[in-house]
């Protein structure tokens, strides 16, 4: 009997993934025995045929960063051939759990041998590491996931059985539309939402406190939701069911700034009802809309609402002198004064000379 199968050319643009864990030993001594711009560096690691390792400053590698730890992701020996990678360094929790605000992701870097080194020069301050209960017995934990762009390349592949996608994201919005066996509405901005107490529970800690703790939400079927817009609370629920937000109807988009301006109060929404994923999201979007009318308002939510990584692009984006000129033009940096007076001293210290 003739076999059948499915003949097809494949042309593979892939990526290999590896993670590097560096472990800080006597980290008090560590500050004390290198000066700024000294570091000590790990043992490499394989990934991808390539061989890496970090650098650690305990002391900053600038002078201007003596008061931060600085991460460098280095190629060792590279050859005359560019590779293309991107890392994320994370600071470890005492249950080995990376800790969100202090994680940042690289862009895509070419590593050559003209430059073969890409880092953070202002990972996490000093101070921040000592006092976040991260640091045990003067010891912690750096994780770095290292993503190395593999050849591209085509080769023959063979398939006898096809898997389709997960449909589980498309089911679970069903039940959000139909709501077949909804037991709570949330009447949120003069608007009401059916949803399932146990898919609100896995998804937000702070639900399953409010629906199934204590607290006195756990019997009622209709919990009142104040300072939240409607719109706010649906697209919430819809990322809560189907880990994706959904695209904004043409209505929605009459009002200028729309996009911009849900993304600001989802972010809100997401820390208040602890949906990580959902607050990440937001935070990659508000960087795309940086400029130096809307940075002030950023870099407030940021602060506000522990956003470590959007506070660090913020910073970034007004390292530039006219854009930070720019800023303190606009309105939205008098709410940033009044609102996060520490920012602003912080702000004063990296960005204008001293007198």
């Amino acid at each position: 009997m003739a076999d059948h199968c499915r003949t097809s050319s494949t042309i593979i643009a892939g990526a290999v993934n590896g993670s590097h864990f560096l472990r800080i030993k006597g980290y008090s001594w560590t500050k004390e025995l290198l000066d700024n711009g000294k570091y000590v560096k790990s043992v490499s690691k394989n990934v991808g045929g390539h061989n890496w390792f970090i650098r650690y400053y305990p002391n900053g590698c600038l002078k201007d960063d003596s008061d931060c730890i600085s991460l460098f992701l280095d190629l060792d020996a590279p050859g005359e051939k560019e590779v293309k990678a991107k890392f994320r360094f994370s600071l470890l929790d005492n249950d080995g759990i990376p800790v969100t605000s202090y994680s940042l992701t690289s862009p895509m870097h070419t590593y050559s041998s003209k430059e073969s080194s890409w880092g953070y020069c202002k990972f996490i301050k000093k101070e921040d590491l000592e006092e976040s209960g991260h640091l045990k017995d003067d010891c912690f934990e750096i994780r770095c996931d290292i993503t190395f762009m593999k050849p591209i390349q085509s080769e023959e592949t063979k398939q006898f059985v096809l898997v389709p996608p997960s449909s589980l994201n498309q089911h679970l919005e069903e039940l959000l539309k139909n709501m077949d066996g909804y037991d709570v509405t949330f009447e949120v901005g003069g608007e009401r939402f059916q949803a399932h107490r146990c898919i609100l529970a896995a998804r937000s800690s702070v639900f399953k406190a409010e629906l199934f703790g204590d607290m006195a939400e756990n019997s009622k079927r209709l919990i009142h939701i104040e300072d939240m817009d409607g719109q706010v609370f649906k697209f919430l629920l819809h990322f809560i069911y189907t880990d994706a937000l959904p695209d904004m109807t043409a209505e929605d988009k009459k009002e200028p700034h729309a996009d911009e301006a849900m993304a600001q109060h989802l972010l809100v929404a997401a820390d208040r009802y602890n949906v990580e994923r959902l607050k990440l999201v937001c935070e990659e979007k508000l960087c795309s809309y940086m400029n130096s009318v809307t940075v002030a308002t950023i870099l407030t939510l940021a602060d506000q609402h522990n956003c470590h990584g959007l506070k660090e692009v913020c910073f970034e984006f007004l390292s530039s002198p006219s854009n930070f000129k720019a800023m303190l033009a606009c309105d939205s940096f008098e709410h940033l004064k009044s609102s996060c007076p520490f920012i602003l001293e912080e702000l004063i210290a990296r960005f204008l000379p001293d007198e």
